[in-house]
């Protein structure tokens, strides 16, 4: 493991970590069955085995569509491990879509970033409405993705505003990182090619980056470097590491909550 490797890595400095992943799986699950007809999981939005979305509907006629894309490092992880995220946006009226996408080393990020593309596409296609786009880690990374020209859906035109939580925003670092590289496989051409930093957002969408002041350095780091190459507005989360910078997505009235959807 290099230096770089440690300086991206995040369980070994969260206190209990190993708890995080069990628990974010049973409170997922039990949201789902709390919620019955109004989740629909495991929608295909492309013929590969994790190519399919969760969608979730709220009471009602809905007032726009929150998608929420997972991290991982692109390499973990599925919708399903996050269904209880929904729980915030869904209580303010919004349905909310959870893409899933194929994990390297089975698919090179450039793929991943196309694959959320068209899932996002394939859930604009059920919900009518403003889109809002969330997404936490190598997932801040691709919801940032969403709004450069070359990786646009078709449904960019109603993307009112995106959340990149804790993003990786430059992935030439990650060229370092010998472990981590050894699964996405990253060139010196596609790192910069999936740098968000290295292209231009559209215009007209808010933009908020948010990230935990407790969090690794390095994910400090990334988030300001998205902010100033792109704007809008940066918040860091006293007290917050990476693991639980996301819990707000589950309370409609939390600050997080109110960033992704407040005045839409």
């Amino acid at each position: 493991m290099t230096d770089t490797d440690l300086a991206y890595a995040n369980a070994a400095f969260i206190p209990g970590a190993e708890g995080f992943p069990p628990r974010w799986a049973a409170a997922a699950a039990a949201f789902r069955t709390a919620l019955g007809a109004r989740a629909e999981t495991g929608l295909a939005h492309g013929p590969g085995p994790r190519q399919t979305l969760d969608l979730f509907h709220p009471e009602g006629a809905p007032r726009g569509l929150a998608v929420f894309v997972h991290g991982g490092f692109w390499r973990d992880c599925a919708p399903a491990d996050w269904s209880h995220l929904a729980a915030g946006p869904l209580a303010r009226g919004w349905a909310v879509a959870m893409p899933g996408y194929t994990l390297a080393p089975a698919a090179r990020i450039a793929a991943i970033t196309r694959e959320v593309s068209r899932a996002i596409d394939a859930a604009a296609a059920r919900v009518a409405g403003p889109i809002v786009l969330a997404g936490h880690s190598a997932g801040g990374h691709l919801a940032a993705r969403m709004l450069c020209a070359d990786a646009a859906p078709a449904a960019a035109g109603r993307i009112a505003r995106t959340l990149a939580i804790s993003p990786l925003a430059d992935l030439r670092p990650l060229l370092a990182a010998s472990a981590l590289n050894a699964v996405l496989r990253l060139d010196p051409a596609e790192a910069e090619a999936e740098s968000p930093v290295c292209h231009r957002p559209a215009t007209g969408v808010d933009l908020v980056t948010w990230v935990g002041g407790d969090e690794r350095p390095a994910f400090l780091d990334q988030a300001r470097w998205l902010h100033d190459a792109w704007g809008g507005r940066l918040v860091i989360e006293p007290g917050r590491h990476h693991f639980d910078v996301i819990e707000g997505l589950e309370a409609a009235e939390s600050t997080l909550c109110r960033a992704l959807l407040a005045g839409l």
